[in-house]
Formats: structure tokens, C-alpha cells, sequence
């Protein structure tokens, strides 16, 4: 703030019965004694904080030099019903930042997206700033019309209209918003979201990825016309791994994967976190991280992980990734 300011902050002070507050000796705070007393904190050699009403809780995250500072309404953060919407929203960074990481190392061009509903997924990729192509598989027709509209302006970004499974063919899937799937809701599951019991089925086309594959990357290079590097992402509501096995042999293609993997079951026959890590494991992979998708509040215990996967190096490169 130059000196005219300055003059210009008393001569105000004057006339309002304002009062100033000197920061530096080129900067001031001027404000209202009838108002709600201004609060001060200092973020860094060039950036303060000023606040009136509820205090705000500045908190560095991590290192100095990583530059990162998380900003709180403790008192708000208190009242949040339920109160593990904080917890969460937390870790949905996180784990964002995890995935844009995962992609950058990786070299990813292509990302096959999954389940991808009404393409929440692949939306967040682009706010993230990946610029590659996203292919995204959703086979329920109402869902499928507004997953076209949506990349409709986004030249790399595809839609198939199939779900992926162990075999071609025809299925039936419950429609239920987010959580459609092709297999029937557990007790736990209805219990724990009611709509799921009660989701009505529509015929779907089922189709394996190795077959599909040829298909939706002709034409697509990475690289400087390498083979592309592809990245999967699985959310099938309780069927990832058999669209997983409909990779067949183009598994060796995918050099990191995520899918969601179940600790409480809320659909009848999907496997556990166990098995599919395991079989995972089995493919090639290994896990980079894991992080909470959905909770069962009454009782603390997590439902569903997004688990993170790369595949295993070389064994003659053993200290680079893939």
C-alpha cells in the first residue's frame, strides 16, 4: 500500500472513527471499531490471512517447501452431520492426487473408464488436467444418452455402450442411479441404502475387453506412434472381476489399473477385498494405495476401498516402473 493510501486509510479513520493497524511500513489494516474485531494470521512472508466472525484454523499439510496449507472452519467441521463428510472429502483429495500422480508416472495416454455412469470419472481426469484419451464404457440406455451428452464437445473422448464382462452376451442389470449393477442386492446392501432393493432391470449388451479393445483403439497411437499406454479404471458395482478376466492375454497392455474392492458385501455373490487383490496379484500387479469410498456410519466399518494398482517391473529392470 503506497503513502497516498495511507493518507487516504486516515483521513477515513477520521471521518468513520476507523482505526489503523500497521502490518508493514508499507501496509495497513484499517477497520471498524463497531464491527466484529478482525483477526490477523500470517500464511507466509507476503500473504496474512485477515478474518471477522468465526475463526478460521490454518494448518500446513505435510513439509514446508511442498507449500500446501488446509484452511478450516473448526466449528463448522464440528457441526457436520455425519461428521466423517470431513474425513472424506479429505481423502477424496488425496486420492485424486494419488490418481494424477499414477497417470503422470506412468506415462498414461489412454484411460478405459469402466462403469462409467453419467461420466463423473472421466470429468474429474479433465478438471485434473489429464489431456489424453478417455474411452468410457456405460451400458444402461438412459444413463448412456447423458454420458453422450456430456463428452459430446470432447474429440478424445469416447462412448461404448456395452458393459464388460467374462462373455459376450446379453445381461440383466438393475438400474439404481450410481449403484446399478448386475448382480441382486444383499440384505446388507438394502439395509444399508434402501433404493437398492427396489431397482428396476433393463437388457443390457455384455461384451469382453479383449474383443472390444481392437475395436475402440484403431487408429490410436501414443507416443510417437508407440502402442498406447493404458490405464483402467473399474467400477462395476461388484462385477470388476469379471470384466477384469475379459482382458484375457491384453492384460499385459494395462500398466496400472484401480477397482473398487468390497470389505462388506453389498450385493450377493461379489467378492471380497481378498479375492480380488489376489487375483490382481495373480495378473501382475501391485498395490500403490488404498483409500475409502464408502462407510457404514452406524457401525465405522468401510464398505468399499478404491484400490490403486501398477503392474510389476521388469524383472531385468527391477527399479523402474513399468
Amino acid at each position: 500500500m503506497t503513502n497516498r493510501w495511507l493518507d487516504r486509510a486516515k483521513s477515513a479513520q477520521t471521518r468513520l472513527r476507523e482505526r489503523r493497524t500497521p502490518l508493514t511500513d508499507d501496509l495497513a489494516l484499517v477497520e471498524d471499531p463497531n464491527a466484529a474485531p478482525a483477526r490477523v494470521t500470517e500464511l507466509d512472508e507476503t500473504t496474512w490471512l485477515v478474518e471477522r466472525g468465526e475463526r478460521r484454523r490454518v494448518v500446513p499439510l505435510g513439509a514446508p517447501d511442498l507449500g500446501t496449507t488446509l484452511l478450516t472452519t473448526g466449528r463448522k467441521v464440528r457441526r457436520l452431520k455425519p461428521s466423517h463428510l470431513y474425513e472424506k472429502a479429505l481423502l477424496d483429495h488425496a486420492c485424486q492426487g494419488h490418481l494424477v500422480w499414477l497417470l503422470t508416472r506412468l506415462k498414461i495416454d489412454v484411460v478405459l473408464d469402466v462403469g462409467a455412469n453419467r461420466g463423473q470419472y472421466a470429468r474429474g481426469l479433465r478438471a485434473a488436467g489429464y489431456e489424453g484419451r478417455i474411452i468410457s464404457f456405460e451400458p444402461v440406455p438412459a444413463t448412456l444418452d447423458r454420458l453422450r451428452e456430456v463428452s459430446r464437445d470432447d474429440p478424445l473422448w469416447d462412448v461404448v455402450p456395452y458393459a464388460l464382462g467374462r462373455e459376450d452376451g446379453e445381461a440383466e442389470i438393475h438400474v439404481n442411479d450410481t449403484l446399478s449393477s448386475m448382480l441382486d442386492a444383499s440384505e446388507f446392501g438394502v439395509e444399508w441404502k434402501e433404493s437398492m432393493g427396489r431397482a428396476p432391470t433393463t437388457t443390457i449388451q455384455v461384451r469382453r475387453l479383449d474383443g472390444v479393445l481392437a475395436e475402440v483403439l484403431d487408429g490410436v497411437t501414443g507416443a510417437d506412434g508407440a502402442a498406447p499406454r493404458l490405464y483402467l479404471k473399474l467400477d462395476t458395482q461388484g462385477f470388476d472381476l469379471e470384466a477384469f478376466a475379459g482382458l484375457g492375454d491384453r492384460v499385459s497392455d494395462v500398466l496400472g489399473m484401480q477397482s473398487e474392492v468390497a470389505c462388506l458385501p453389498i450385493y450377493e455373490g461379489m467378492p471380497g477385498m481378498s479375492e480380488a487383490l489376489e487375483t490382481y496379484t495373480a495378473a501382475g500387479f501391485s498395490l500403490t494405495a488404498m483409500f475409502p469410498v464408502s462407510r457404514h456410519v452406524p457401525t465405522m466399518r468401510v464398505i468399499e476401498f478404491d484400490a490403486f494398482l501398477v503392474r510389476d517391473p521388469d524383472p531385468e529392470h527391477p527399479d523402474r516402473h513399468p
